[in-house]
């Protein structure tokens, strides 16, 4: 499945509740995307968020219904360092 890093930028700061992240989740579901992890600035106003979706698009559309920023959709190719060695 691609895999896509998503860049928000928060006007406020973020606030994250189990029920706001069951939701979230249930429209990823739908939407048929997967959010693998995600990385958190220390001032809580930008976050970086690895995804697996068909295309951006489904990425985008979730994000338009969760109501969360979805400022730059990138796809990107995974490789683990050990190949250097």
């Amino acid at each position: 499945m691609p895999k896509f890093i998503i860049e928000r930028n928060f006007a406020e700061k973020l606030e994250l509740t189990a029920e706001g992240t069951a939701s979230i989740q249930q429209i990823n579901d739908d939407e048929e995307v997967r959010w693998i992890v995600s990385f958190l600035s220390a001032d809580k106003r930008k976050s970086y968020c690895l995804y697996e979706a068909q295309d951006a698009e489904s990425i985008k559309r979730a994000a338009d219904r969760a109501g969360v920023p979805a400022d730059v959709i990138m796809s990107v190719d995974e490789f683990d360092p050990a190949i250097f060695a």
